[in-house]
């Protein structure tokens, strides 16, 4: 369906976002950008992911990059969540899933209000050190605490609204969104959800005991990691940052946060369209005679 061209008053506002630190990132942001102002009212270019977000008015965050970018724009808006418009500059690409070649099909289309908004779960991450001291992260993909340097095993005690669940002598522990439930989670061979449910998936890495199977459950509850005796480099990663090492004593606490994360959809982009074209789903196999002689 062919959609006229809005005049400029009746473009949608929005503030461009991109890892200016990147130059070959910026050239090609750069370049789309004369292309994402037929359809936005472009209010700010923010090519700094490490400053503060300044959104001046704008109705939607139109990402430039891969997932990673998308993360950050997420934890750069806080509490000033706009919905955002992912354009993949990057690899796999499950979040920034607008692909640069099919712009002129999908900008009109969302210029002119055909879109879908997807609420997606993020989390407050919380280290509670031993001391009072304490450190809050928001995040969209997972919380994760590895076991890191001389890399021996981690004993993880997981807590649910303050009742011991489960001991995991593990190398590792993943607290993840269903966002999140396609990235270390999936490699951790932990469950895929649904983007819109509203839970947690608790995951070991490589657990001790066959036993120690992925957790599914409501993100209404409040989750706790204890590491009685951290290694000297057992680490708190939130969305693949760095946030401190552990020491004896710490919490790891996660909940749900009041900021809701809401990805655009145009016609063509589906949930399980994005797993079958990434993950390879229902491909046939090779024929072996299709690879030719050894």
């Amino acid at each position: 369906m062919a959609h006229s061209n809005p005049t400029p008053a009746e473009l949608p506002t929005a503030v461009v976002v991109f890892d200016g630190g990147r130059p070959h990132l910026r050239e090609r942001a750069e370049a789309l950008l004369p292309d994402l102002k037929r359809y936005f009212a472009v209010t700010s270019v923010q090519d700094d992911l490490d400053e503060v977000f300044h959104p001046e008015g704008a109705q939607f965050a139109v990402t430039l990059g891969g997932d990673g970018t998308i993360l950050r724009t997420a934890r750069l808006m806080a509490d000033q969540q706009l919905p955002v418009v992912g354009v993949n500059l990057g690899n796999l690409g499950f979040l920034a899933a607008l692909q640069p070649e099919h712009l002129d099909r999908a900008l009109p289309e969302l210029a002119a209000g055909g879109h879908t908004l997807i609420d997606h779960l993020m989390f407050e991450c919380e280290l509670v050190n031993a001391d009072g001291g304490a450190t809050s992260r928001l995040g969209l993909n997972e919380v994760a605490v590895l076991a890191g340097p001389p890399f021996s095993m981690l004993e993880a005690q997981l807590y649910v609204d303050g009742d011991l669940v489960a001991t995991y002598n593990c190398d590792g522990l993943i607290i993840s969104t269903p966002v999140g439930s396609t990235a270390h989670n999936l490699a951790a061979g932990g469950p895929i959800l649904r983007k819109d449910l509203q839970a947690f998936v608790i995951a070991p890495i490589s657990p001790h005991t066959l036993t120690n199977r992925p957790v599914v459950d409501s993100a209404d509850h409040v989750y706790e990691v204890v590491v009685p005796a951290p290694n000297e480099g057992t680490s708190l990663l939130v969305d693949g940052q760095v946030v401190a090492p552990l020491t004896p004593g710490d919490r790891v606490r996660v909940k749900r946060s009041r900021s809701v994360f809401q990805l655009v959809e145009v016609s063509g982009q589906s949930y399980y369209q994005t797993l079958r074209h990434k993950l390879g789903w229902g491909r046939r196999p090779r024929d072996p005679q299709d690879d030719g002689p050894c």
